[in-house]
């Protein structure tokens, strides 16, 4: 569970599940997190093996790996659940 707690990783995830994106554009749809919290949420997941690294020159890709994507109905259950808990 530790590496999809806290705000960021869940939010990579998300983006992800939307499909393949460059470096740039993955880090463009994520203005609040400062460069060097981007870099390390990333890599913890690479490093958990649910984020795929791709180089196409001259572009890196990150894509969900099989493990990332077996875990994307649990994200979408963990957040359509949330929703019904929130302040109206």
């Amino acid at each position: 569970m530790d590496v999809i707690g806290g705000k960021w990783r869940t939010v990579i995830l998300a983006h992800l599940k939307e499909g393949t994106h460059t470096y740039g554009e993955l880090r463009r749809k994520m203005p609040g997190i400062s460069e060097k919290m981007f870099v390390q949420r990333l890599n913890e997941l690479r490093e958990a093996g649910l984020v795929g690294r791709t180089e196409v020159p001259p572009h890196v890709e990150y894509a969900l790996t099989g493990e990332g994507r077996s875990l994307a109905p649990v994200l979408q259950a963990l957040y359509d659940w949330g929703l019904t808990r929130m302040p109206t």
